[in-house]
């Protein structure tokens, strides 16, 4: 259900923003207006990382400790896992939004994505980033690059536990099981870390907004 919630919410933030550009071909934005959308844009995708890792570790206790399932996921660990996720992606995007407030920006700037993405606009601040950019690699560490070490690692027990399933049709229920997690994983991670990995060396380019486009919208779909 939060997974759900979260996904609505976080194509919420930038389709229909979009979507009125197309019909009106305005593509203006107030500058509380990209603010707002990069608070929501963050504090969702954050959101979105902490619960895809949650759903693996999920997996991972589901199947490598099949019996003891019902007493390790209880609700309150549950419950308490939620509301963790929660509080740490709202924290986190206010860290890297109240950091913006501080910058100063010239009138009429053109922001080369469609969407207020937060590393394109640092790019066309007047005034020095580098606290930004720590900021912005600290939260992508802490909320980006740790869950993905945990559902890697989750994933890796995971396998081993599998491949020592003696029948195919229990290899082929446990892998059916985490499958689409797996997919929306591989393509949520791979997009994203691409787009913000190349966008810290190049300019954005047609393939890293069609990347953008994956992760913003396809994969919450």
């Amino acid at each position: 259900g939060n997974m759900s919630f979260a996904d609505i919410c976080f194509t919420s933030t930038t389709v229909p923003k979009m979507l009125v550009n197309i019909q009106t071909q305005s593509k203006m934005i107030t500058f509380a207006g990209c603010l707002t959308q990069i608070f929501f844009f963050i504090a969702f995708g954050c959101l979105d990382n902490l619960l895809l890792t949650m759903t693996a570790y999920d997996r991972f206790v589901a199947i490598c400790y099949p019996l003891h399932y019902t007493v390790i996921m209880n609700p309150r660990l549950c419950g308490l896992l939620v509301l963790g996720s929660w509080c740490i992606s709202v924290m986190g995007s206010l860290l890297e939004t109240l950091t913006i407030l501080r910058l100063s920006f010239c009138t009429n700037m053109e922001i080369p994505h469609f969407f207020c993405d937060p590393s394109e606009v640092l790019k066309l601040a007047c005034s020095d980033t580098f606290i930004n950019n720590i900021v912005m690699y600290f939260v992508t560490i802490v909320l980006g690059v740790f869950p993905l070490c945990g559902i890697l690692f989750s994933y890796s027990q995971i396998f081993s536990s599998v491949l020592r399933v003696s029948s195919a049709r229990g290899q082929h229920k446990a892998f059916s099981t985490c499958g689409s997690h797996l997919t929306v994983v591989s393509l949520f991670y791979g997009t994203g870390l691409g787009v913000y990995l190349s966008s810290a060396v190049t300019p954005p380019s047609r393939t890293s907004l069609a990347a953008s486009v994956m992760y913003t919208m396809v994969t919450p779909m």
